[in-house]
């Protein structure tokens, strides 16, 4: 008669596409990521970090990550590290806690279980910094061009 292996130990940190089994002592991030108005998803190219130590994950989607109980700080940030989104929770004991890091058109923002707005750091999406820094830079090159040829031709 064959028996069945016994499951393997859960480990604090990692993301686990479904519900896990928490460890005396500990509690669960139920953490959500939208993939955003880009082209390429936004969770697919991001980092999650809680307390500092990267949490590898899939990209879109809903994990579940495993950790002690007492505050911790999560956030996402791009793909050079530069932070994106980030909150502070205190996970209790056996509880878990939902996160939804929701990436916009305007601004990225991270929403618990009732739908409040947790952020405490939310940076403007992508699409607005290129809004705002194309301009400016098509100014100062084209102006600047513009102030070099006015100076040479006048001389």
């Amino acid at each position: 008669m064959s028996h069945p292996l016994p499951p393997a130990p859960v480990m604090p940190y990692t993301a686990y596409p479904m519900p896990v089994p928490v460890p005396e002592g500990h509690g669960v991030l139920i953490v959500s990521f939208n993939r955003g108005p880009y082209i390429v998803s936004a969770a697919s190219t991001c980092r999650l970090k809680i307390d500092g130590r990267e949490v590898p994950f899939a990209g879109e989607g809903t994990y579940y990550i495993v950790v002690p109980a007492g505050p911790h700080e999560a956030k996402v940030t791009d793909f050079i590290g530069m932070p994106m989104i980030k909150t502070a929770l205190t996970v209790h004991p056996g509880a878990g806690h939902q996160l939804a890091f929701r990436f916009g058109g305007w601004r990225n923002r991270v929403h618990d279980g009732q739908g409040a707005d947790v952020t405490t750091f939310g940076m403007w999406s992508n699409y607005l910094i290129m809004l705002v820094f194309f301009p400016v830079f098509f100014l100062l090159c084209c102006g600047g061009v513009a102030l070099i040829s006015a100076l040479g031709s006048s001389a």
